[in-house]
């Protein structure tokens, strides 16, 4: 496929490719020059308090394991037999 620099350096993306990845308008992408190749990827952006309380999260369940309140579990299939009883 191919996309033609206009005014201002912008290019239209292919529907094709916005249509696979389920971009609409306002996502935001990622641009990156390696080796002369242009690189595009989709961005996932998010609130800073949602970052900070996610954090804040995993802080507390790390100090949860960290004092033994929190199980650990070695595998996936464990956690869910776990959950199961």
């Amino acid at each position: 496929m191919i996309a033609t620099i206009r005014k201002r350096s912008q290019i239209t993306l292919p529907s094709e490719i916005v249509t696979k990845l389920g971009l609409s308008e306002g996502d935001q992408l990622d641009v990156m020059e390696k080796d002369g190749t242009i690189m595009l990827f989709p961005m996932a952006v998010y609130p800073t308090k949602y970052i900070d309380d996610l954090k804040k999260e995993v802080s507390d369940i790390k100090a949860k394991i960290a004092c033994g309140e929190q199980p650990v579990f070695d595998t996936v299939d464990a956690l869910f037999e776990s959950l199961e009883k």
